[in-house]
């Protein structure tokens, strides 16, 4: 896509993300690489209310462009798109019952096989830090190595993917882990898959998983 077609598409994942009940209000983000830049989400503007120039763009030092400033978690989307070129597109979102588990500092283990599809065994938790910072950044970097997704610990989630299409997908099957994982804790201590289950779960993915592998 071009600059105009993703900073659209930007908007619908952010109208879409509050439909599905990922996200409340304007309290989560999503950023795209666009060539050598990215198009983030600006701070404290309703979704409804956003036009195509209110997305921002931040070159590669962090140098941002528009009329807007951008999101105030600007920092952990350019940290993550620099450092995995993997990488296209993150959504970040206050989910609630992936936030659930991170008021606990809880990681997602391997209750279903959907977890595989954020690239491990397991989907950790970041520990806590402030909101914007650095140090959230580099514990979130932390949390993703060899990972698609994240939980931030008294804060929500994030998932990153190829596109925007993949990781809105992949936001949307780490919450509902969450929600099952949750179901399940309340009826006792939930079984994981053993380590050859598992590893063809992940093999799965690896080899591609349904639509979810277009973009």
């Amino acid at each position: 896509m071009d600059d105009l077609q993703t900073r659209k598409a930007i908007i619908a994942a952010c109208l879409k993300m509050n439909t599905v009940g990922l996200n409340q209000g304007t309290s989560g983000n999503i950023s795209v690489r666009v060539g050598d830049y990215i198009l983030i989400t600006p701070t404290s503007i309703p979704y409804e209310d956003l036009l195509p120039e209110d997305i921002v763009r931040l070159d590669m030092d962090g140098t941002p462009h528009g009329l807007r400033k951008p999101s105030s978690e600007w920092r952990f989307h350019l940290d993550i798109l620099r450092a995995r070129p993997d990488l296209n597109a993150v959504v970040h979102a206050h989910a609630p019952y992936c936030t659930t588990l991170a008021i606990m500092h809880m990681d997602i283990p391997a209750v279903h096989y959907m977890v595989a599809a954020a690239g491990g065994e397991d989907i950790r938790c970041a520990p806590y830090a402030t909101f914007g910072t650095q140090e959230l950044s580099d514990r979130v970097i932390e949390a993703l190595e060899g990972r698609k997704a994240c939980l931030m610990a008294h804060h929500g989630m994030l998932a990153a993917e190829a596109s925007l299409d993949k990781a809105m997908w992949l936001a949307v099957e780490v919450e509902a882990l969450a929600r099952q994982y949750h179901g399940a804790l309340l009826l006792g201590d939930p079984p994981v898959l053993n380590d050859d289950q598992l590893a063809e779960a992940i093999a799965q993915f690896t080899r591609g998983y349904g639509q979810a592998t277009t973009d």
